[in-house]
């Protein structure tokens, strides 16, 4: 006797079309919940609802009935708390963190503190902040670049009940008072270069009680009027504080808030994404079913902690004891650090893998004709057999590739990419020279970091994975740009995430909240996504005016385009970039009579109009003037144009770059300017090279 489930496969079968790959349409059951999904390779396919039968909600192949809330092996942990717990009792005399110590002005090697070590520090530093007052779910800022203190302060956080908030200075100091006024912070740590900085507002911020010093000195610092109210002290007088009077811990719920990460945003003020810390455990228990980290592991952190992609790092890194070493906070003595340390495991954004791509293709090109074709030989013979999943043979890497392996350190076995998306023939390129697996991964603060990872054995480029256990995912039909799910060969459309990694909302703003979630708990990302076959996650677009450039900074160009609107030049502006480039371009529709004006004044002969939009000196001068406009706008730097296209033709309704509100149609004028696009990308990329040197 056939069972029910088996019937109701049967019926389920007679409606789907046969795949040409047998291989990637196959229905399985639970036998357990009489669940049912499409397995392909890397994802699964569920009905979103029965009712309709719409297949259409991907999961995780390695967690196809059940999104992952908990770590498969250590169901008690559910807070940050927990984690770090396991990680003090499992890993007690193992590295933890690491800094280089300077010793006579010469830098030195890495100096290593414990997991034991750094337990007994957060339990004093949270003692400490409690002796000055400080009740369960009150607010701390952190001030300051990656180094151990960073990862103290943050586990006293979970430890008693606080919430962290990464305080960064990428958006000014404006934006840093404002966020501790909108968080009510009422402790901060510094150093002593950014105590300066809240000390030109410290009667602003109303709220702050405490401000502690890393590596400041108490005799050294500056005095505050007794009316502020605010004790100024240092981060070793707080933990001796705490040490001699050490309070018991106030472990938080899963529900509690964990931390409060401030986007910068585009427009107006930054938005406090507010994450639980049954948030994090999802996220980071979901990328353990894929991703295996050792306490033999070493991690170099040097992404910014205050953004979310170095923090799941970080929390991924204790859940398996990995030993964490700080770069010395220059980003250009970068190289020196990863031949000190010599990680096992390198995390980054696809800025950097490109400056090291170029790096590497410059010197083979400067390097003379025989060890350029030696390194071609070496880099096809290595390609062809990682890309057939063959072992390469080890004489390319002693003739070729050690030598670029040791500028990481030597010992990589896994890279990262994340933040924006890494050009296929970059990751190929990185995969081949490195000789380890090179995983993208797609993600955003609102999801608690991961949405999608690539899978390690998976050696197709050009995509972000299958979807992390802790979340589902769907593609939403968006008409007024063309895209849906009927679409052929792929189904298109906005990327919805739902499950334990949606955050909780943003802090104090419920109508913004209300504009990202829906009322059966979907997150709309307004990203435009594919399905590629196998289950993989291609992002195309963005569904709003938005988007992100390759170092990982939002821009919003209708709003710069109406800042150079007031360069004189200027009748009209076409400001475009993507996540594959880090600056951004414009197309400028001239003024003629002011063009022509300026080349008299110059002596320049022109033919006419068109020949003189050509020339390199107008180009070069509208730059400049749109330059000087967009600096006395304040304008950030990645906000300014650094090449332009001059044309003479307006847009128009008639031409289709305008809407009968007269704002400029993006899609239509990307293509209709693609090639000059493509141009001033090509004309940037040669320069680059050039400005390195």
């Amino acid at each position: 006797m056939e069972s029910r489930a088996e019937r109701r496969i049967k019926a389920i079968q007679g409606h789907l079309v046969p795949a040409t790959d047998e291989s990637l349409l196959r229905i399985s059951t639970n036998p357990t919940a009489g669940e049912f999904f499409n397995g392909q390779r890397y994802s699964v396919v569920i009905p979103e609802k029965l009712k309709t039968g719409k297949w259409n909600v991907y999961r995780s192949a390695l967690s196809p009935l059940k999104l992952v809330n908990s770590f498969p092996n250590h169901a008690e942990i559910v807070t940050l708390h927990d984690i770090f717990v396991h990680a003090v009792e499992t890993f007690q005399d193992y590295k933890y963190l690491g800094t280089r110590i300077r010793i006579d002005g010469t830098i030195g090697e890495y100096k290593w503190m414990t997991y034991g070590e750094a337990g007994t520090a957060r339990s004093a530093l949270g003692s400490g902040l409690r002796h000055y007052g400080l009740q369960p779910g009150a607010c701390i800022g952190i001030y300051f670049i990656n180094r151990p203190e960073w990862l103290i302060v943050d586990h006293a956080c979970s430890a008693y009940s606080f919430t962290s908030v990464p305080l960064y200075d990428t958006l000014g100091p404006d934006a840093v008072k404002y966020i501790v006024n909108h968080a009510d912070v009422q402790a901060i740590f510094c150093v002593t270069s950014t105590l300066n900085t809240l000390l030109s507002f410290l009667s602003e911020i109303p709220s702050v009680r405490v401000i502690v010093v890393v590596g400041g000195i108490d005799e050294h610092l500056p005095s505050l009027p007794s009316m502020s109210g605010v004790k100024l002290i240092s981060y070793s007088k707080l933990l001796g504080q705490g040490q001699s009077s050490i309070y018991p811990f106030c472990p938080p719920k899963p529900e509690d808030v964990a931390t409060i990460c401030y986007t910068s945003g585009t427009t107006g003020t930054p938005k406090g994404v507010v994450l639980s810390h049954g948030n994090l455990i999802a996220s980071v228990a979901g990328m353990t079913l894929s991703i295996k980290f050792h306490p033999s592991d070493i991690y170099i952190s040097y992404l910014p902690l205050a953004h979310i992609y170095e923090r799941a790092n970080q929390i991924l890194s204790v859940y398996y004891g990995v030993a964490i070493g700080f770069y010395q906070g220059d980003s250009m003595k970068l190289m020196d650090d990863l031949a000190a340390l010599r990680p096992t495991i390198f995390s980054s954004v696809p800025r950097l893998y490109n400056r090291i791509y170029a790096g590497i293709t410059n010197a083979v090109k400067t390097s003379g004709v025989l060890k350029d074709r030696l390194f071609n030989a070496a880099y096809n013979s290595k390609k062809q057999a990682v890309m057939s999943g063959r072992k390469p043979s080890p004489m390319w890497d002693t003739l070729v590739f050690n030598k670029i392996k040791d500028k990481l350190g030597g010992r990589v076995r896994l890279m990262t990419s994340g933040a924006s998306p890494l050009s296929p023939d970059v990751m190929e390129f990185l995969r081949v020279c490195f000789g380890c697996p090179i995983l993208e991964g797609y993600g955003m603060t609102e999801t608690s970091c991961v949405i999608s990872s690539m899978d390690e054995s998976d050696t197709l480029t050009g995509h972000v994975g299958s979807p992390n256990p802790a979340c589902e995912i769907k593609l939403v039909d968006v008409p007024e740009m063309n895209y849906t799910s009927e679409d052929l060969p792929h189904p298109r459309g906005e990327i919805c995430v739902r499950g334990p990694i949606i955050f909780q909302g943003y802090y104090k703003d419920e109508v913004q909240t209300r504009e990202v979630i829906d009322d059966e708990g979907w997150l709309h990302t307004g990203d435009i996504g594919l399905w590629l076959p196998a289950g993989r996650l291609k992002i195309i677009d963005r569904k709003k005016n938005i988007f992100k450039l390759a170092q990982g900074e939002y821009i919003a160009p209708e709003k710069i385009e109406n800042v150079y609107a007031k360069c004189k030049f200027v009748a009209q502006c076409f400001v475009y970039g993507d996540s594959l480039n880090s600056s951004l371009v414009a197309v400028v529709c001239v003024e003629p009579d002011v063009l022509k004006d300026w080349a008299t004044s110059e002596g320049i002969k022109y033919e006419d109009l068109g020949q003189l939009c050509n020339d390199p000196r107008a180009r070069a001068a509208v730059l400049a003037e749109m330059d000087a406009v967009g600096k006395e706008a304040q304008l950030r730097g990645f906000e300014l144009v650094k090449a332009v296209t001059l044309v003479i033709e307006p847009f128009t309704m008639e031409n289709g770059l305008l809407t009968p509100t007269f704002k400029i149609k993006r899609p239509q004028a990307k293509a209709y300017f693609a090639k000059a696009i493509s141009d001033m990308y090509a004309e940037l990329s040669s320069d680059a090279p050039k400005r390195m040197l």
